[in-house]
């Protein structure tokens, strides 16, 4: 990412998945003058082991430990689509609100999870994949055609071609970023999701281990790795 201007839309399925995947990426880029904008596509309503726990608190919970951990990488907007927890279809409803906010925010760079279906069944959630899949439709070709929800160009949002997309927790990745400077910013962030942990040091320890995995190839303490898709001009 060479321009000094460029916009990151990061576009995840439920509060926490960003800080899993990819927020040492995100407090580094930053850092670097990015402006980053979160989309969490469901309102992460069943995300609890606590018979107690009831959807609707757990939905502002959840909103509020996003938007801190969104503070503490520097992370300017978070917006909430607000779909039902394990259930997201890659519906025209949401690759129209997608598409909505892709125009909105007119981003160079978008972040979102893999599509496929893996035995890393964390990283295949169901609404993990909905969320590739339908992020990838919006990149190409609705966020480009004017002709593709008019409904969004009445409300003034032009068409926008995005230049490039990274996927999250794909099993060949082809991209490596080195986030041993933002380690500890990438874990309090984590940490700010309480009602998702019960033994955070736990989490912390795998996260640690993982990271460390994936930056060993390339001589980094700590990495996050992506798939890189360009889309030709």
């Amino acid at each position: 990412m060479a321009e000094t201007n460029q916009r990151v839309l990061v576009v995840v399925a439920h509060p926490d998945d960003a800080e899993v995947g990819c927020a040492g990426s995100v407090a580094k880029w930053v850092k670097e003058g990015r402006e980053v904008t979160y989309v969490i596509v469901t309102n992460g309503d069943k995300g609890s082991g606590d018979r107690t726990m009831t959807s609707e608190r757990l939905v502002k919970i959840r909103e509020e430990e996003q938007r801190n951990a969104a503070r503490v990488l520097g992370v300017e907007r978070v917006e909430f689509l607000g779909y039902p927890d394990g259930e997201l279809e890659n519906s025209r409803e949401v690759r129209r609100d997608v598409v909505a906010q892709i125009r909105r925010w007119r981003p160079h760079l978008i972040v979102t999870q893999s599509p496929l279906r893996t035995f890393n069944l964390f990283a295949s959630h169901r609404d993990h994949r909905a969320t590739g899949e339908a992020v990838l439709d919006c990149v190409y070709p609705l966020a480009r055609d004017h002709l593709s929800f008019p409904e969004l160009a009445a409300r003034g949002l032009e068409p926008h071609k995005v230049r490039e997309v990274y996927l999250m927790w794909q099993e060949d990745p082809d991209m490596v970023i080195d986030i041993t400077d933002t380690m500890d910013l990438k874990l309090k962030a984590l940490a700010c999701h309480r009602s998702q942990f019960n033994d955070f040091a736990d989490w912390e320890k795998r996260i640690r281990e993982r990271s460390a995995e994936l930056g060993e190839a390339k001589g980094y303490a700590y990495a996050e790795s992506f798939k890189r898709i360009v889309i030709p001009r």
